[in-house]
């Protein structure tokens, strides 16, 4: 189960609103979604959580980039939106780096025939094929400096963090009722 929430930073406070991310496939559909809920321009936090497993922080300036926290990205990795946030640049891979790519026998040998060595421990890109996510958080950890939540306190997060930033920010009670 997740939850996900848009926070919008207005002249007149912070405005909450729940958003459904199943017609969300890419990080640049999620910062569109952010975009409209602040035509001013405004910052806006899209904040996603999946019970006590793991939470993401999507930051929206106007049309700069997206800027991303998430708390654990081997968990993230395994939710379809966690995938979402979870992009080549955050991992800290080249774009469009693919595992099918790593997993090929490219040794030179003819007809795919590996040679024993790699047969017996499956091969060198077999090895390094689950390292691509790590565990842990990743991220611009310093999202939320500016707005009162420093990097130490978003990283000790655990347990309803999206509450905990909510309150941090002074957010919480617009939060609520959109829960």
């Amino acid at each position: 189960m997740y939850f996900a929430a848009l926070l919008a930073r207005t002249e007149d406070g912070w405005v909450a609103s729940d958003t459904e991310l199943d017609d969300v496939e890419t990080l640049s559909d999620l910062a569109d979604l952010a975009r409209e809920a602040s035509p001013d321009e405004d910052t806006v936090l899209v904040l996603i959580e999946q019970e006590d497993a793991w939470f993401g922080v999507v930051r929206v300036d106007g049309e700069d980039d997206p800027r991303i926290y998430v708390s654990d990205a081997a968990a993230a990795a395994r939710s379809s939106y966690g995938e979402i946030l979870l992009t080549d640049e955050l991992l800290g891979r080249e774009p469009g780096d693919d595992d099918v790519l790593d997993a090929l026998d490219l040794d030179g040998t003819e007809d795919g025939d590996a040679d024993d060595e790699d047969a017996a421990d499956g091969g060198d890109a077999a090895a390094g094929a689950g390292e691509a996510v790590p565990h842990g958080p990743v991220g611009d950890a310093e999202v939320l400096d500016d707005l009162g939540l420093s990097e130490k306190e978003l990283r000790s997060m655990s347990g309803d963090a999206v509450g905990e930033i909510a309150e941090a920010l002074g957010a919480s009670e617009v939060l609520e009722t959109v829960r």
